[in-house]
């Protein structure tokens, strides 16, 4: 059997790519898991043809990822335009309904010559249908379907984890351009600041009025280098990576919000044990001010945040918990988009720059409720294990 990808656009008939062409195309992790289901199930049940499509969410198409029996192509090779006529109806998708149900395996009455079965993996509508079809030369047993349906399943999970990356890599993409539109609306009124301060500064006396002239001056100064990291340092081949303590960073951001967890009497809990992973420090600094400043606001008074980590051998994940009132199921859905937030006057930029931060470094970040109150955020880091 060979294996063919292409773009595939729904009322229009299919036409095969050429093999010398499928390596020009861009890979996904989902278009490789398609192709090593296929494989799977082509080795498993009496296959005569197979495929799976899917909706490509970044470039707008459709792709099929398809095999088929030797015998079953007019020539030995696939050859764009030319296509089995006992197939054609099934990739035109006249058969297609809306109302197929996702992750149930329906038989279709396509030809007498093999039984068709295609299972819907998700739950766009008809105009992106995503499923995977299968024709067999006999008749499936139940647990052969049910072999089938536990393939599509894992389809089904991976393509939803596929669409969410998607949808985040969009939304950082979004981010990324509202940060440069912010330096070119900052850095000026920033270089005026710093002017007039130093103006200030020479013609006051020497002095408290002097030192407070000075002083301003140097905060815009910090400002502006942190501007340009903000803007600059995010993109993963920017990143000064280096092998650092969590437990040393995370100290640090407790030192620097002690004005507020004095505030509300809060305590932050973490681990004793250290754990070194290889990150940006200023850029995870970002993160966990973000992250304990939003578990501080929402935690009430005299309460606890608690801050957990566990080293696996690929990865670690860090938790951070706090004993508010929980995230409505309405917001865990837009809480790491730009502009959106949960807090009076807040700029709804922080937890967006979190997870700007963290996919940067090829981790995940992402929020959820704890079953005995409060929310919890959560994000895992790559991680070596030091021999």
């Amino acid at each position: 059997m060979r294996v063919t990808t292409q773009k595939f656009i729904s009322q229009n008939p299919l036409t095969l790519l050429a093999n010398n062409s499928v390596s020009k195309l861009p890979e996904s992790d989902f278009h490789q898991i398609c192709q090593l289901i296929i494989q799977q199930l082509t080795v498993l049940l009496p296959t005569v043809a197979i495929w799976t499509v899917y909706h490509d969410l970044e470039r707008g198409n459709r792709h099929l990822v398809a095999e088929y029996l030797p015998e079953c192509l007019p020539t030995s090779n696939f050859v764009c335009g030319q296509f089995n006529p006992n197939f054609s109806c099934l990739q035109a998708e006249n058969w297609w309904r809306d109302d197929f149900p996702v992750l149930k395996i329906t038989e279709l009455e396509a030809s007498d010559s093999y039984h068709t079965y295609v299972c819907r993996i998700s739950k766009q509508n008809a105009t992106t249908a995503e499923y995977i079809l299968i024709c067999t030369s006999k008749l499936l047993s139940t647990e052969q379907q049910q072999l089938l349906l536990g393939n599509a399943q894992i389809l089904s999970n991976y393509l939803a984890m596929y669409r969410e990356r998607s949808h985040q890599q969009q939304e950082i993409a979004a981010l990324s351009q509202v940060l440069g539109q912010a330096e070119h609306q900052l850095r000026n009124p920033l270089a005026l600041i710093n002017l007039y301060a130093e103006n200030l500064r020479l013609a006051l006396p020497q002095g408290s009025l002097q030192e407070q002239a000075a002083l301003i001056r140097q905060t815009v100064d910090e400002l502006s280098i942190k501007l340009s990291d903000l803007l600059y340092r995010g993109q993963k081949a920017n990143l000064n990576l280096k092998r650092h303590n969590l437990q040393t960073i995370i100290r640090e951001c407790i030192k620097s919000l002690q004005h507020l967890l004095k505030e509300k009497e809060l305590t932050i809990n973490y681990p004793e044990q250290s754990v070194y992973v290889t990150v940006d420090n200023w850029q995870m600094k970002q993160v966990f001010d973000n992250l304990l400043s939003n578990a501080i606001h929402f935690s009430p008074r005299g309460g606890t945040i608690t801050c957990n980590w566990q080293a696996y051998s690929n990865e670690v994940l860090m938790e951070i918990c706090d004993r508010g009132s929980g995230i409505a199921p309405e917001e865990l859905k837009q809480i790491f988009k730009p502009y959106y937030s949960r807090r009076l006057g807040g700029t709804g930029l922080g937890l967006a720059i979190a997870q700007k931060i963290i996919l940067a470094h090829q981790g995940n970040l992402w929020a959820e409720n704890l079953p005995e109150g409060g929310a919890q955020f959560s994000f895992t880091l790559p991680h070596k294990q030091q021999k």
